[in-house]
């Protein structure tokens, strides 16, 4: 290298795409105060995460200029929507590759990603914005990418990038680290110290995310294993891929991936390994997880408050478009008390109460949830009182209190209540319930379950196979073969032979 600086580009593009919800994720999602970004603004935007580890990681060599190119962060809806329109995708990657032109040449591009994003008629959209980019990078620049351990991955990204990091845990603990991999090695590459070489091998299984908590066996032993051979074996870095079943994509399932520096036959041998790991656990992986009816579900709530087992948990880990009232009818049917419920999804009932200039002291009496497709349900009456307006992060919340001193709250859009102490700006005494239900899957457990704060945790789900159902034989996918896959058919399946 010569004496000037070592130029990366930097882009985002992430979603996880629950391709069954009814409404897409649009041009005007991705729009709004923040986003896009570009320059210091993307940089900057999620320093706790992917790209706080890359960026902080990079800006230790001082040889290395940054450049942030104009990029959408995450829609306002989360992951509460469904197929992201051709509109959105074109508009966006448009943009980035008129950015990659203006800006270059560029020595390397870290794409920060999620794996699992669905676009209408672009089935592998990380893959193909990989494409975009290599052919205005050309192929003497190298490309690396962070991933969310749900992305639907196979060999087709590595065909056009050099190196992929995926997190390992589930909740995502590392991916302020996995970030930083992503920076030091892409560094390494551009001066010559690292040569990439990597195989990705699609082993046929597939299951709801709800059973993948890693903070058990047998999930733990799958990042266990991996970390075991990052840890014999000089730079090698395994990712291995939970796969995301409800984006109806081709390259669902689970996937390893494995990079090492020049050494093809190692990442080889570590790939085959974990992949056989998988399909020997693969029956186990399937059983990991108690879960049970809403009813059944909230009357073993009331038998934990009986017992003095609280604070206890209900997660709805079903609910993806964050609308469902299912949950919320069942604990006014059992006549539940105490309880918090975080949240219910109401874009017009939040939005009519913004504009009725809604304050705390405010009776409430409205119907809200459900309604937004046949898994949401019908919508509750709810009578009570407000006890707490506020607007933040992108939505409109509103606190009712009713019933035996019950606490809903409603928020714009899906939320997953990851940490009792994230509602205290809402509900300042979280000690006062002794349930807490919420929309979640596995995410809640880093501040319910990890630290011991939780006493009772019961995972529910609708009798009824909705969208998030771990039923995933009802569900009308268009672009998977589900007889392809273990649960659901006979693959045959040789980790030697892949």
């Amino acid at each position: 290298m010569s004496d000037r600086k070592i130029r990366i580009a930097v882009l985002h593009f992430s979603h996880e795409t629950v391709s069954f919800l009814s409404n897409e994720t649009t041009l005007d999602d991705f729009i709004y105060p923040g986003s896009p970004a570009k320059g210091e603004a993307l940089l900057r935007f999620d320093p706790r995460n992917y790209m706080g580890g890359f960026v902080k990681a990079v800006r230790e060599f001082p040889e290395v200029e940054l450049v942030g190119i104009e990029s959408p962060l995450w829609p306002k809806t989360g992951t509460g929507s469904g197929w992201i329109t051709q509109e959105a995708y074109r508009t966006f990657t448009g943009k980035m590759i008129a950015g990659l032109k203006e800006e270059g040449p560029f020595d390397g591009v870290y794409l920060c990603l999620h794996g699992a994003m669905a676009v209408r008629d672009v089935l592998r959209p990380e893959a193909d914005l990989a494409r975009q980019v290599r052919e205005i990078v050309g192929r003497s620049a190298f490309i690396a990418a962070t991933f969310d351990l749900h992305g639907n991955e196979d060999e087709a990204f590595l065909e056009q990038a050099d190196m992929a990091f995926a997190v390992k845990y589930f909740p995502h603990y590392d991916a302020y680290l996995q970030g930083e991999r992503a920076a030091r090695t892409l560094v390494r590459a551009i001066r010559g110290d690292y040569m990439p070489a990597h195989i990705t091998i699609k082993v046929p299984v597939i299951s709801p995310t709800v059973l993948q908590w890693t903070g058990a066996r047998p999930w733990m032993d799958l990042v266990q294993r991996a970390l075991v051979w990052e840890a014999r074996e000089v730079d090698v870095y395994a990712n291995i891929f939970f796969g995301f079943p409800f984006a109806d994509v081709p390259d669902v399932g689970m996937t390893v991936q494995v990079l090492t520096n020049d050494n093809p036959e190692l990442a080889e041998q570590v790939a085959r390994d974990l992949a056989a790991t998988i399909w020997r656990l693969r029956e186990a992986l399937l059983q990991s997880t108690k879960l049970h009816s809403i009813a059944d579900g909230v009357a073993l709530a009331k038998q934990a408050i009986a017992e003095g087992n609280t604070p206890a948990v209900l997660a709805d880990h079903s609910d993806r478009s964050g609308s469902a009232t299912w949950l919320l009818r069942e604990i006014i049917a059992q006549d539940l008390a105490n309880t918090l419920i975080a949240t219910v999804a109401d874009a017009t009932a939040t939005a009519s109460l913004k504009a009725a200039g809604a304050k705390a002291g405010d009776a409430f009496d409205m119907e809200v949830g459900g309604m937004v497709d046949e898994s949401a349900g019908e919508p509750v009456r709810i009578q009570g009182t407000i006890t707490a307006v506020v607007e933040g992060y992108g939505q409109f919340w509103v606190c009712v209190r009713f019933g035996r001193n019950n606490v809903l709250i409603l928020s714009t859009y899906l939320v997953q209540i990851m940490d009792p102490l994230s509602l205290k700006a809402l509900v300042p005494d979280i000690s006062a319930f002794d349930v807490m239900a919420i929309k979640s899957r596995v995410h809640f457990r880093r501040g319910f379950d990890d630290n011991g704060f939780a006493k009772t945790i019961l995972l529910v789900e609708p009798e009824q196979p909705f969208l998030g159902t771990t039923r995933l034989d009802k569900l009308p996918y268009e672009n998977v073969d589900l007889t392809k896959f273990y649960p659901h058919g006979n693959p045959a399946f040789s980790a030697e032979q892949s």
